[in-house]
């Protein structure tokens, strides 16, 4: 009986070695050849053999075996994204008080510019003031006063008295009777004495 070689071939014995030669035959040397094969002959397989006659010998079709397809998820791949994730949740709570920290910020500022334009506007108010001109027309706007010489005109205005004032002299008007003329000649003498 004779041994099979990996591919399912029985060696190839060359007929004028005896059977131990053709044991010595399989050996296989540093290049890669038998020793004691004959030309054209590599290993123990001939050169001239396709590979679907060498695969028909070896007993049928070989079967087509799908590459083991590596895992994505590995050991090393759920540990980083482990610490990724830990990282992500321990960054969210500072991030989120720098953040309000420079909304804060960012408030204060514009309230103190805010408060410095109020400020320059008080200090020229203040400038103002120092003028003796600014003064008087202050004086004159706020106390009615004037100097020598000047008259005044003030206007007042108070229209719930102007209709309290209407009331009392149309009634006065219609107690008298007679017609609309000459209740507007009464009232026209009533505010020509009063301004009197």
């Amino acid at each position: 009986m004779t041994r099979r070689t990996p591919g399912g071939q029985r060696p190839a014995r060359r007929p004028d070695l005896p059977a131990r030669a053709g044991v010595r035959g399989r050996e296989v040397g540093a290049r890669g050849g038998s020793r004691y094969a004959p030309r054209g002959v590599v290993g123990s397989r001939p050169a001239s053999r396709p590979a679907a006659a060498r695969r028909a010998a070896a007993g049928g079709t070989a079967k087509r075996v799908a590459a083991p397809q590596p895992r994505w998820l590995t050991g090393r791949v759920t540990t980083v994204v482990a610490v990724l994730v830990t990282l992500a949740l321990a960054y969210t709570y500072p991030v989120r008080n720098y953040l309000n920290q420079q909304s804060e910020i960012a408030r204060m500022e514009a309230e103190q510019a805010a408060q410095r334009a109020h400020i320059d506007a008080l200090s020229q108010q203040a400038e103002l003031w120092k003028d003796p001109e600014y003064i008087k027309i202050k004086a004159k706007e706020r106390f009615y006063m004037v100097e020598e010489g000047e008259k005044v005109l003030l206007v007042v205005y108070d229209p719930e008295g102007a209709a309290r004032d209407a009331g009392a002299r149309s009634d006065a008007a219609s107690r008298s009777g007679g017609p609309w003329y000459d209740r507007l000649w009464t009232s026209v003498q009533a505010a020509d004495g009063a301004a009197r």
